[in-house]
């Protein structure tokens, strides 16, 4: 038998707040390559103190950490590119790591909306 998570007031507003803050990611993932991530990223380190001790925290922390990854490893890949032999290298690091941003996007959405941590 399922049973029904109902969540206060507070954490339902904390829960709505990342929840579209994976959609601002995701969209700018999808239309920028991540290049404007940095407007929700501030607001994920802005709300994530608000979320201290439910599974919403979790989320914002998940959400930082791939902004950071993926932005290493697009300069790894622009590191790559400046060279004439780097290049197919660098296609493959960006592919890897776009490959890599959307599965924590789609991971981390689903995994909100089962009301769990991450």
């Amino acid at each position: 038998m399922a049973q029904e998570l109902i969540l206060d007031a507070q954490t339902d507003s904390a829960k709505n707040w990342a929840f579209w803050l994976y959609v601002a990611h995701a969209v700018s993932f999808f239309f920028s390559l991540g290049a404007f991530s940095i407007i929700p990223l501030l607001f994920n380190y802005s709300k994530r103190d608000g979320t201290r001790g439910t599974f919403i925290e979790s989320h914002h922390s998940w959400m930082i950490r791939s902004f950071w990854w993926y932005v290493l490893w697009v300069v790894v890949g622009a590191a790559l590119f400046v060279t004439f032999f780097g290049i197919p290298a660098a296609i493959v690091v960006w592919g890897v790591a776009w490959i890599w941003k959307a599965y924590r996007l789609i991971r981390g959405w689903v995994t909100l909306n089962q009301n769990q941590p991450i």
